[in-house]
């Protein structure tokens, strides 16, 4: 069990654990969380120990300091060197660990969330978007195109024509249109995203854990299978689910009118 005494610490990453719920925070704020080499570094290994770590159920990504994230730092020079070797080996697989982790993951999202780091966001399983937040996709400015699979989250949130319109016009989408769109899931007071997930955070970390793991694998899944293929994956999941400890303990539960308690066996 993590506690404040045996968290694991990180140069550019700020994180911590209480009460099932751990908080990978970018700690870079002199640079608006601008993702570099050692960030990314710092947030494969906290999500690896996250991953890890029995006591966590939930995982909230924040930013501190002004913003979310402003993106990919340009002045990395392993970036510049050889984009595409970064994307595919630094970056994809820190976003591939948010969409297969068994824990659902949580977007705190206050100021900037612009570039890549609106890629982190758009793949968390949930988000809160302070009001004067924004999303803001502004590759074109600088000649470039979304990167870190915004392409693929934007088509299907926004449909074509606003996706396209947004990146090539370097649009930013206030929270209010972030959440009309469905890229988040609800908008907060300014000062209040933090907050906002950790208490969402921990009332999941008190719910059923293969109901967060199987949920969130069969909807991954079904972005991209037909009706009987996700049909099948859910009859699968739900035989996993009716044979454990925790569904006979949360039906008699029911039965006994007191609240359940799920302890993932």
């Amino acid at each position: 069990m993590t506690d404040a005494a045996t968290a694991p610490t990180f140069d550019t990453i700020a994180y911590s654990v209480e009460d099932g719920v751990a908080v990978i925070a970018l700690n870079r704020p002199d640079n608006l969380n601008a993702m570099n080499s050692a960030l990314l570094r710092d947030l494969a290994a906290a999500s690896a120990a996250a991953e890890a770590d029995d006591a966590v159920r939930v995982i909230v990504l924040a930013g501190e300091g002004k913003g979310f994230c402003s993106g990919a730092d340009l002045a990395d020079a392993a970036i510049a060197a050889d984009v595409e070797k970064v994307l595919m080996e630094g970056y994809k697989p820190t976003l591939d660990a948010i969409s297969a982790s068994a824990k659902p993951w949580i977007a705190a999202i206050h100021g900037a969330c612009a570039g890549i780091g609106a890629s982190y966001a758009m793949q968390c399983d949930l988000a809160v978007m302070e009001e004067s937040a924004y999303m803001y996709e502004a590759f074109a400015a600088i000649g470039l195109i979304p990167d870190g699979g915004a392409h693929w989250q934007l088509v299907r949130a926004l449909g074509y024509k606003r996706a396209y319109a947004a990146i090539v016009g370097a649009e930013k989408l206030p929270a209010e249109a972030c959440a009309a769109a469905g890229l988040v899931n609800t908008v907060v007071p300014d000062g209040t995203a933090r907050q906002a997930a950790l208490n969402w955070a921990g009332r999941l970390a008190q719910g059923a854990p293969r109901t967060m793991r199987h949920a969130k694998t069969v909807l991954r899944a079904a972005a991209t299978e037909s009706f009987d293929e996700s049909f099948a994956r859910e009859a699968s999941l739900q035989g996993d689910c009716v044979g454990s400890e925790d569904a006979k303990n949360a039906i008699a539960a029911f039965f006994a009118k007191r609240k359940p308690v799920f302890t993932g066996a």
